[in-house]
């Protein structure tokens, strides 16, 4: 029996997280403009985000637009909102029957009108749904969600005239909570396609933890099966989280 049948439902990730890469290198082996790969590749996130639920998945984010994306040739990223603008809206229905609701982590101030307006939109009629979590990751970068925090705890520490003994008290989880990352859990299974091997900016805070998974098949062509492989892979790993392996199977006590 393959292991994606035998899978326990608590050796399912709680969130995973992907970077779709692949797309341009998809149209271009298919002597097809870059465009068609993002359209191909923009058709793949619904069959995605229902094989996650049916695998027990509770949040899913994708890596859709990153701050280093602006960089690229204007028209692709002109092309790329209004993919967003037109594609997300058409979603709505289908999103709320599978009880699937929309995250945005990112700024998505600097996007034009009518794709700020389609992403409002989506996340306001997709709101109370709770089977599982999209979390479009959009002008979002690691780095700079970081940053973020730091500046808001620097406008609390100004406000409330911390001191340094208070600043000695600064943990990882109250500095988390400055971050803009409300409802979004850890990490727990970074994916990347197109068969690069880096995490390029994302999820630096939430994926200290994350195991990490790499595919050589392009965006465009990512299957139930190729996710299911990266889920048995998951289910297949000791997650130890600074632990030893014998502590973790509850074979060595802990020290108190």
């Amino acid at each position: 029996m393959p292991m994606s049948e035998q899978r326990s439902k608590i050796n399912v990730p709680q969130h995973v997280a992907i970077i779709m890469d692949g797309n341009g290198r998809w149209a271009k082996l298919q002597g097809k403009a870059r465009l068609e790969g993002h359209r191909r590749g923009s058709g793949k996130v619904r069959d995605v985000v229902s094989w996650a639920s049916d695998a027990g998945v509770k949040q899913i984010s994708l890596y859709a637009f990153s701050t280093e994306n602006w960089a690229r040739p204007k028209m692709e990223v002109a092309a790329l909102m209004t993919l967003l603008a037109t594609l997300l809206p058409l979603e709505i229905s289908d999103m709320n029957e599978k009880g699937v609701r929309l995250l945005v982590l990112g700024d998505t101030s600097k996007f034009p009108w009518l794709a700020r307006k389609a992403i409002e939109k989506t996340r306001k009629e997709t709101e109370h749904n709770r089977t599982i979590d999209l979390i479009l990751c959009l002008n979002y970068g690691g780095q700079q969600e970081i940053l973020e925090g730091v500046r808001a705890f620097c406008r609390d520490w100004k406000a409330s005239g911390m001191d340094d003994a208070q600043l000695a008290e600064l943990s990882v989880e109250s500095f988390a909570q400055k971050l803009p990352r409300e409802d979004i859990l850890p990490v727990d299974l970074l994916i990347r396609t197109g068969g690069e091997t880096r995490i390029s900016n994302f999820h630096l805070w939430d994926a200290a933890y994350a195991e990490l998974y790499f595919t050589d098949c392009l965006w465009p062509d990512f299957s139930r099966d190729e996710l299911n492989k990266a889920l048995d892979d998951y289910a297949s790993r000791e997650r130890r989280f600074g632990q030893t392996s014998e502590q973790v199977q509850g074979l060595e006590p802990h020290e108190s």
